[in-house]
């Protein structure tokens, strides 16, 4: 018979995922509390980590009823509108908090800069160069780690929660060495993630695959809209294994065109994702080719290298100069719009 061993310190709180949600979550718990944190690879290996573009963010009150609408729109008026109001509401004092915790967004003569993406009406998007989902969760470890109330354990993997009388207090986990061991926690808080390893093409890392929403169904908690999958529509295509590299939507806000088979513009770059999705497959069935290529000749030299030099770097590894050509761009699974069901407290069925 499998021995499973349970840990024999009690935790207030054990906390499943720490990329920015479970990061920012566990930062902002009582400091008293005993937190424990899970996470199935390594601390870096979040998709948190790869976020290029920015964070959205409400400039003033003006630009609320806009806010909300081009977010309404995007989500095809499905979105729960308490929850949407609830994200524009606590923007400024969430990016307050990142600031103090000593995120670094882009600033000029001591102002914010905004940046637009797709989707969007205005300019209201946040960014640190087009890495600002490494410069938010890299800050937020390093805040996390100074914290000794705080314990972070690599390589362990949740597989089931443990319930009794439909109450959950802790998880079951199997550990870096492989044993099997029970968490048990006063609390048990859930931030694992989406679910892009399962898909061909992904941006997601591969060990990224939904383990929540199966281990949640299996429980009969409510889940609610898994079937909202983002494909991103630019994705910097390669016939080589693995995830696929994001070209943030940030490069066609900026300028930046798409173009056929025969150097044609053929759309609108700033649709929403899913809108646009469906126009590049249809050029890309229309050209017989298993992609379209992303023109950044709108945008000046100077700004693709110093706004989006990682996307430069890595198109130059790829064989492309993004400053001098076209690049071959693919849609790939993206993001997942789905998961859990919570209530406005985030507490589950």
């Amino acid at each position: 018979m499998e021995k499973i061993k349970e840990k024999q310190d009690q935790v207030d709180v054990v906390i499943v995922g720490t990329g920015v949600a479970g990061l920012f979550a566990a930062l902002n718990l009582p400091r008293d509390f005993k937190i424990m944190m899970i996470t199935k690879a390594d601390l870096e290996s979040s998709d948190s980590f790869l976020a290029q573009g920015g964070i959205c963010v409400l400039r003033d009150e003006s630009d609320y009823d806009s806010y909300f609408e081009d977010t309404m729109r995007a989500g095809h008026y499905e979105n729960r509108k308490e929850s949407v109001d609830i994200m524009i509401r606590s923007s400024q004092s969430i990016i307050k908090q990142l600031v103090e915790y000593g995120v670094d967004f882009k600033r000029e003569n001591g102002e914010f800069c905004y940046t637009r993406e797709g989707g969007h009406s205005d300019s209201r998007i946040l960014f640190h160069e087009d890495i600002t989902g490494e410069e938010i969760t890299s800050t937020l470890l390093a805040r996390t780690r100074e914290r000794e109330n705080i314990t972070i354990l690599e390589h362990t993997t949740m597989y089931d929660f443990l319930m009794a009388d439909n109450i959950c207090y802790g998880v079951m986990a199997q550990m870096a060495d492989g044993s099997k061991e029970k968490i048990t926690a006063d609390y048990t808080m859930l931030a694992c993630g989406g679910l892009g390893g399962i898909y061909k093409h992904s941006t997601n890392y591969r060990h990224i695959t939904g383990d929540a929403l199966a281990i949640a169904k299996n429980h009969g908690i409510r889940l609610e809209h898994i079937d909202y999958i983002q494909i991103h529509p630019t994705t910097l295509y390669s016939e080589k294994p693995g995830r696929r590299f994001l070209i943030s939507e940030s490069v066609r806000g900026e300028g930046a065109i798409l173009l056929n088979k025969e150097g044609n513009r053929f759309v609108n770059e700033l649709l929403p994702r899913d809108l646009l999705t469906k126009e590049v497959h249809k050029q890309m069935a229309i050209d017989d080719m298993p992609y379209v290529r992303l023109s950044m000749a709108p945008i000046p030299k100077e700004t693709i290298i110093s706004h989006f030099p990682n996307i430069y770097k890595r198109c130059l590894e790829e064989g492309y100069d993004c400053t001098k050509e076209p690049i071959p761009v693919v849609p790939a699974q993206h993001y997942f719009m789905g998961g859990i069901w919570v209530d406005k407290d985030s507490h589950t069925s």
